[in-house]
This record gives C-alpha cells, sequence and structure tokens, in this order.
C-alpha cells in the first residue's frame, strides 16, 4: 500500500499526524477501446474547440458556465482557497455511532500514525470505541472540501467521505403515497420467507461472476493466440509537514477546560497564548 497524502487529526488541543491509504481498490479487468477491424487504439484527444488544436495538460484549466459567460479558474486561483492548503483533518464532533446514514458515504481511507509515539492515535482511537462514538471531521482531500467521519475498524482509524447534506436526494415516489393495505398472512409469509434466508454476513463467500468469467475469457484468447502486437497499434501516449504534538494529559487538560469555559459562556479580555502549538485564541470581543 502506498500513502496518497498526510494530514494531522486537530482533536482538541491534541495534534495526531497521520498517513492516509485509500481502504478500497477497483478489481474489474480494464478495457481499452479499439478500431474492430486492425486493433488500432482509439484516444480521445484534447481538442480546442476555437483553433481546434490538441492542447497539453498544463495549459488546461477549469472553468464554470454562468449563463452566456464563463469563468476560467486556473490551478493558481484554486490553490488560493484556504481549505486546499488546510493539512487538518479537523474534529468538529462527536455523535453516536447509529446517527450516521450509510447513504452518506463515500470514499475510505485508513490512517496510519506518522509520528515516533503513536500514544496520541492509540488515545483517540481507544476513546472511541470506549464511547460508542463517531467523529465528524472536515478535511481537504484532491481539491475539494470535504466532510468525513471517523471510527475505528480492525484496530485501525478509518476515514469515511461524506457526502453534504444538499447531495442526499429526497425520494419523491407518488405511487408511495397510495394507500396499500397488507393483510397479516401476507406480512406472515413474507416474514417466514425471509426466515429462510436468514444467515450473517460474509462477505468473502460472494464473487464478481462476470469479472471471473471475463478474465478466463481473456486467458483463453490468449492461449489460443488470437493476439495483436500492442506496440504496433497500440502506439504511445504522448505529496505537509506534520503538526507540532503536546505533551498528551497537557493537551488534554486545555481542551477540556476550554470546552467547559465555551460551554459556560466565559470570554477573556486578553490574548491568551497557548505554549508549544500551533495555534492562538483570538482576543474576545
Amino acid at each position: 500500500m502506498r500513502a496518497i497524502g498526510k494530514r494531522v487529526i486537530a482533536f482538541g488541543l491534541v495534534n495526531v499526524p497521520v498517513k492516509i491509504y485509500s481502504a478500497t481498490e477497483d478489481h474489474d479487468v480494464s478495457l481499452h477501446q479499439v478500431h474492430d477491424k486492425d486493433g488500432g487504439r482509439i484516444r480521445y484527444k484534447r481538442t480546442c474547440e476555437i483553433d481546434g488544436k490538441v492542447i497539453p495538460y498544463e495549459h488546461i484549466a477549469k472553468a464554470y458556465e454562468a449563463g452566456d459567460q464563463t469563468v476560467i479558474l486556473t490551478d493558481e486561483d484554486l490553490s488560493s482557497l484556504p481549505e486546499e492548503r488546510s493539512n487538518e483533518i479537523e474534529v468538529v464532533e462527536f455523535v453516536p455511532d447509529d446517527q450516521v446514514d450509510p447513504l452518506m458515504f463515500e470514499r475510505s481511507y485508513y490512517l496510519e500514525p506518522d509520528s515516533k509515539s503513536a500514544k496520541a492515535y492509540v488515545l483517540l482511537r481507544e476513546t472511541l470505541e470506549a464511547t460508542n462514538r463517531t467523529a465528524i471531521v472536515q478535511f481537504a482531500l484532491r481539491q475539494k472540501t470535504r466532510l468525513g467521519a471517523l471510527r475505528v475498524r480492525d484496530g485501525v482509524l478509518v476515514l469515511q467521505g461524506l457526502l453534504w447534506a444538499d447531495e442526499v436526494r429526497k425520494p419523491e415516489f407518488p405511487s408511495l403515497s397510495e394507500n396499500v393495505r397488507i393483510t397479516d398472512k401476507e406480512l406472515d409469509m413474507s416474514a417466514k420467507l425471509v426466515a429462510s434466508y436468514e444467515s450473517d454476513f460474509t462477505p468473502d463467500k460472494f464473487e464478481d461472476d462476470y469479472q471471473i468469467q471475463l478474465r478466463k475469457l481473456i486467458d483463453a484468447k490468449l492461449e489460443q493466440g488470437e493476439t495483436i502486437d500492442t506496440e504496433a497499434t497500440f502506439g504511445e501516449e504522448a505529496e505537509g509537514e506534520k503538526g507540532e504534538v503536546l505533551d498528551l494529559m497537557e493537551a488534554l487538560r486545555r481542551s477540556v477546560e476550554k470546552n467547559r469555559g465555551s460551554k459556560k459562556g466565559k470570554s477573556g479580555g486578553t490574548k491568551e497564548r497557548e505554549s508549544g502549538t500551533s495555534r492562538t485564541r483570538k482576543k474576545a470581543g
């Protein structure tokens, strides 16, 4: 496994440096498009609609279409956004595990400790397990600000991207508003049918039959010599500094005091500096 980036989990005043790894991978057989007559590779070129030229990647920018006007956004424009430069996975709240709707889940990532001592990492992991809580976090990854859920799986912290609330569509089906009557006998028979299929979920016993058969088909063609010369027909086609970690007990103590103070509505009149941290509190008022 190769790390795709480094981040720092901001847990109160405790910093937990971590490396990020993709937790899943696609097992589909990769296929190309070719000309069925001679096997020549079909490629899609980045052609400009104005001058008809093929544009290299370094001269391709993103744009937003606003009616009859278009705004061009360069890499420099996008990199100026604070979220894009953020190296933090900021914990914003802890919620009961069962309150996170699985419908909101996106990609999953494993988090590995990235410091000489894994104590802060282990503390956060064991706290989540002991309290049956999931940490809701905000972070930036691949040029997008993201919402995430931080939980524990097999002794490892797992970061799961979450959809934003407005990205989950409401199921508005007129047919579901009809008054449908289900008899007790029908419900009983349906329950018996479910009982006949009851089992414990074991993912390993399920296989992707299509991909297995596709691989067998490819292997058979290779064995029979039904191939073409790849080079002759395809041709060629033209990672943040770790956050400083406080003494663990002192950071925990300060975090608890800070949260208690904010809940009581207290405010300070002077700017307080936190020794050994990269953060300062803003002057109240």
